[in-house]
């Protein structure tokens, strides 16, 4: 029995020969049976003159019992591009409209194909509400829309962008994920564009953020988080789960954070990593990649910031055979920078150097460095154990968090050993009180530490800056002394320019106080004394406070009473 040649035609266009708008012959002489595309059998009618694209969409509102709609009175930034896969949509020339709760609405110029609708329903995993619109305007729609994510990434990342210089930071022999990897070329150009723009621009980290109805990329230059770019919502997923294949995180996993590390390859002899961290958030995830530039570690002390006077106490105490040196502040105020600046004063041939990090953020060829790992059992206090049955000279530890910790640390830097640590406080002298605190013997603390140093970071004044005029009270409310007014130097305020991108400021400088423990310090430790008491006998030794030291760069015109009084709010 011959199979009835109306089989092959979907049920639009077999209710159109039934309702006399087509011939059988016309109707079957169109339709292209291969991919079971009805838009393409509706464009074909179109083009043979036989019917229009809205006479054809009226046909199927009424018919299918469907509303109609004119696809050019929809705004198309509003539209949900992520909802559809763009390969979905580009082949089956279907647009989502909107998105709410488990339903989608499809515009769609044939509602009668039931194999697309299931495939769509399929992957979305939602129930779909259908719009008729005219096969023609709703064909170069989903071509825009699948084509605008590619185009944006070119016109972001130019023409001229190599490619080849994201590592995944492992094992070689570790395999990758290739999947999609031609497919994902865009994303991966587009990543390391972002990525060296802002290596060139000084950032520390870059931020990749999902939200509901957009998807922004910012970076942290000079301590200030600014938006450098809004690629479409629909790449959200791709530009996540291609930073989590080069990091070696696992892409299947979007319900708890992971850390990674990646790697950025700019020369033979220059390289970028970077400390990656996933955290699942209400629309997607989101992904701040933190820069380590081994360079920042290499500056130098000149580099730093240190007053002549603050160096040489530095560099006094770093030359010493033994004790501990403690560098506090809060998060980013570059405590890390400058342990490593004194580790590689150290850093010699004859030197047994052994670190424990909380990650390990710069490689320095040299330097034992060690991660810890809580979860395995290789905290802090344990490290600090094995250290000291390996022979060392000098230990870092990223940060003392608790009194085992204090108290290893302690009995190394009486044992012969050169410690250095960390501590969140907010200034030298309360960091002894915050040591008592955590129970360590106050002989044990006059007896160990050597020196603490304080600091903070403030934004360094662009080359564009300008002379001001602030008032004399304001001045000596900021902590200025009369006999400091004199006429002799002039305050600066920021301009803005294309060196600092309008900002005003180029950079940043460290404000310190640095403070050896004297005999003195050391006996208000061993009789209870408070931090008050230290500060006190710290100031008749000349140490300057961290305000006090501030107010000495905005007279060299280095920084801005502004940004002094912003990092060291007292």
């Amino acid at each position: 029995m011959a199979a009835n040649p109306q089989t092959a035609l979907s049920g639009l266009a077999r209710a159109l020969i039934q309702n006399g708008r087509l011939t059988e012959a016309d109707a079957l002489s169109c339709s292209p049976t291969a991919n079971g595309s009805t838009n393409a059998f509706l464009l074909e009618v179109c083009q043979r003159g036989l019917m229009n694209p809205r006479e054809i969409a009226r046909f199927a509102a009424d018919t299918f019992g469907y509303p109609l709609l004119d696809i050019n009175a929809v705004d198309r930034s509003a539209l949900p591009r992520d909802a559809i896969d763009r390969k979905l949509m580009n082949r089956h020339q279907v647009v989502a409209l909107g998105k709410r709760q488990n339903r989608l609405t499809l515009a769609v110029a044939d509602p009668s194909n039931m194999r697309v609708l299931d495939e769509i329903r399929f992957q979305t995993g939602l129930q779909l509400d259908l719009i008729i619109v005219e096969v023609d305007k709703l064909g170069k729609l989903a071509e825009t829309l699948s084509e605008s994510a590619q185009q944006t990434l070119q016109d972001l990342t130019g023409e001229d962008f190599d490619m080849d210089l994201l590592q995944q930071d492992g094992p070689a022999d570790q395999p990758a994920d290739d999947s999609s990897e031609v497919d994902d070329a865009p994303v991966v150009k587009f990543i390391q564009k972002i990525l060296i723009d802002a290596i060139n621009e000084g950032a520390s980290d870059v931020h990749f953020e999902p939200y509901e109805k957009y998807y922004r990329i910012r970076v942290r230059t000079d301590g200030i988080l600014r938006e450098i770019a809004q690629p479409p919502l629909v790449l959200k997923e791709k530009i996540a789960a291609r930073i989590k294949v080069i990091s070696r995180l696992d892409i299947s996993e979007k319900r708890v954070p992971q850390d990674g590390r990646m790697k950025l390859v700019l020369s033979k002899n220059k390289a970028i990593d970077f400390r990656v961290s996933s955290l699942p958030t209400l629309h997607g995830e989101k992904i701040v990649m933190r820069i380590l530039d081994p360079s920042s570690a290499m500056l130098g002390v000149d580099a730093l910031g240190y007053e002549p006077e603050q160096k040489k106490a530095l560099l006094d105490a770093v030359e010493r055979p033994y004790g501990m040196i403690l560098v506090t502040g809060p998060t980013g105020s570059g405590k890390t920078v400058s342990l490593y600046t004194c580790l590689n004063l150290l850093n010699k041939a004859g030197v047994n150097i052994s670190t424990a990090e909380d990650p390990a953020e710069i490689n320095l060829p040299g330097i034992n460095q060690v991660n810890v790992n809580e979860k395995a059992g290789l905290t802090f206090a344990a490290s600090l154990r094995a250290f000291l049955r390996q022979d060392p000279d000098v230990i870092m530890v990223g940060e003392i968090r608790d009194l085992e910790t204090a108290e290893i640390s302690v009995k190394a830097a009486q044992t012969g050993h050169l410690v250095l640590s960390t501590l969140h406080t907010n200034d030298a002298p309360s960091t002894l009180e915050r040591l008592k605190n955590m129970g360590v013997a106050p002989f044990n603390i006059a007896s160990s530490v050597i020196m603490i140093t304080a600091q903070r970071l403030a934004r360094r004044l662009c080359t564009c800056k300008k002379p001001i005029d602030i008032p004399i009270e304001a001045l000596l409310q900021a902590g200025f002394h009369e006999d400091d007014l004199d006429g002799s130097w002039q305050p600066y305020g920021p301009v803005g320019c294309d060196r600092c991108k309008g900002s005003g400021y180029k950079g940043r400088v460290g404000i310190y106080q640095v403070m050896p423990v004297s005999e003195e310090i050391a006996h208000i430790i061993m009789t209870n004394g408070n931090s008050m008491d230290i500060a006190a006998q710290a100031e008749r030794e000349g140490v300057k406070d961290l305000r006090k030291s501030g107010l000495l760069k905005v007279r060299q015109g280095v920084t801005s009473l502004e940004e002094v009084l912003a990092s060291t709010n007292e």
